[in-house]
């Protein structure tokens, strides 16, 4: 089973830096956790350094949770003791990074942050979303804004995606995950 970023977005209901960042961190954990082997769902712990409902937190932890399997206490409760997800998704952990990864198998661990500000973006997109969202603009200028937020996003994926400052990974066998 693979995943792209348009299954993330349909997951997301919008494209954004934020869901393109989660996207590549998690590509680039799980090929750290995994190598050349496919990553196996519902055995990878996904804790969060911030609070569910805090800034982007929550659409992290979706599209981490439709990735690798891990949930809170609602996702999937196993078959007679086994494949249960529940519980490998928590937030607030104690990490410097965005968001840690660890296999359940043998304990291998990562944590990734990510650093959106190094993508320029159109100098006019806090002006615009400011008329938008206080209803001052029109479809043109709505359009300019969908162009120029979207032109930010292919940028993250494509020209940007391996570079060094964007996403940065962390091996850490002394993470203390639960």
């Amino acid at each position: 089973m693979s995943y792209s970023y348009s299954d993330c977005v349909k997951l997301a209901g919008h494209s954004c830096p934020t869901v393109a960042g989660i996207y590549l961190m998690l590509q680039k954990g799980l090929k750290e956790l995994y190598g050349d082997d496919l990553p196996e769902r519902g055995n990878i712990r996904v804790s969060m350094s911030g609070r569910l409902g805090e800034g982007v937190v929550g659409v992290m932890a979706n599209v981490a949770s439709f990735i690798t399997g891990a949930t809170d206490n609602s996702g999937f409760h196993g078959l007679n003791g086994a494949f249960d997800r529940r519980n490998l998704l928590s937030y607030e952990a104690d990490i410097v990074g965005d968001i840690a990864l660890k296999r359940c198998d043998n304990g291998k661990k990562v944590t990734l942050s990510y650093n959106p500000k190094i993508i320029p973006s159109d100098p006019k997109m806090a002006s615009w979303m400011q008329m938008i969202l206080s209803g001052n603009s029109d479809s043109k200028l709505k359009q300019q804004f969908q162009s120029a937020w979207q032109e930010r996003v292919r940028l993250i994926l494509t020209d940007y995606a391996n570079h060094p400052e964007l996403v940065t990974l962390t091996s850490e066998d002394s993470l203390e995950l639960p």
